[in-house]
C-alpha cells in the first residue's frame, strides 16, 4: 500500500523550494544586467541600436518561455554546446526577465519629466553624465514598484523549467506525486509554498507604489 505524505515528501518539496528561489535569483541578476543594458539602448541616440533591441523585445515577448526553454536545451546541443537543465533554465529566464525588463525600465526613464531632461542639459552634461546623474536617479525611484512585482512573475515561471529537467518546486511536487498518487494534498502544498514566496512580494510592491506616488497629497484647508 502506497503511503501517505510525509515529512521526507516535504523535505523533498522544501529543497526544491529553495532551488526555485536560486532559480529565481539567477533569472533575476542576470536578467536585471540585461535588462538594463536593453533599457539604456533603447534610449540611446543610435537608431540602428533602438530599433534592434525593440526587434530582440518583440521577438522574446513574442515567444512563449517555454519555447524559449525547449531552444535553449534542446537547440544549443545540437550545435556542439551542451547544457545543463540549471544552465539551460537560467539561460532561458535571463533572456526573457531581461526583455520585459529592458521594457519596464525603459518605460520609467522615459517618463522622468522632460522639465528634467532639459535642466541636465542647460548644466552643460555629456549625454552619459545626464543619464546617470540626473535621470537614472529618478528614474529608479518610479522604477522600483513594478520591478518587485515582476519578481513575483519571475517565480512563479520557474516552474516551467521542470520541462527541462531541472528540479525545482514544480518538478518535485510531481516526482512525489508519480510516487505516492496524492496529488490533491500535493499540490495543494506546493500552491502554498509558492502562495508564501509571492504573497510577501506583492505586499512589498504595493508599499513601494505607495511610497513613490507622484500623485499631490491633498492639503487641509484651516479656517
Amino acid at each position: 500500500m502506497i503511503g501517505p505524505l510525509n515529512a521526507n515528501h516535504l523535505t523533498f518539496l522544501a529543497q526544491g523550494a529553495l532551488w526555485t528561489v536560486v532559480l529565481s535569483v539567477v533569472a533575476f541578476l542576470g536578467g536585471g544586467l540585461l535588462g538594463f543594458m536593453i533599457a539604456l539602448g533603447r534610449v540611446s541616440s543610435s537608431r540602428v541600436l533602438r530599433r534592434a533591441l525593440a526587434v530582440y523585445v518583440q521577438l522574446v515577448q513574442g515567444t512563449p518561455l517555454l519555447v524559449i526553454m525547449f531552444v535553449t536545451y534542446f537547440g544549443l546541443p545540437a550545435i556542439g554546446l551542451k547544457v545543463s537543465p540549471l544552465m539551460a533554465a537560467g539561460a532561458s529566464l535571463t533572456i526573457y526577465v531581461g526583455a520585459y525588463l529592458g521594457e519596464i525600465w525603459r518605460g520609467c526613464i522615459e517618463s522622468v519629466p522632460r522639465p528634467q531632461w532639459e535642466a541636465a542639459e542647460c548644466l552643460a552634461l555629456s549625454r552619459t553624465q545626464r543619464m546617470f546623474k540626473v535621470i537614472l536617479p529618478q528614474a529608479v525611484r518610479i522604477a522600483t514598484p513594478p520591478t518587485v512585482g515582476f519578481m513575483v512573475q519571475i517565480i512563479k515561471n520557474t516552474s516551467l523549467a521542470s520541462v527541462v529537467g531541472f528540479v525545482e518546486l514544480a518538478r518535485s511536487g510531481q516526482i512525489i506525486n508519480n510516487s505516492i498518487f496524492e496529488p490533491f494534498a500535493i499540490y495543494l502544498v506546493i500552491a502554498g509554498i509558492y502562495f508564501a514566496l509571492c504573497y510577501p512580494i506583492s505586499l512589498w510592491s504595493r508599499k513601494l507604489e505607495r511610497r513613490v506616488s507622484f500623485a499631490p497629497k491633498r492639503t487641509v484647508a484651516v479656517s
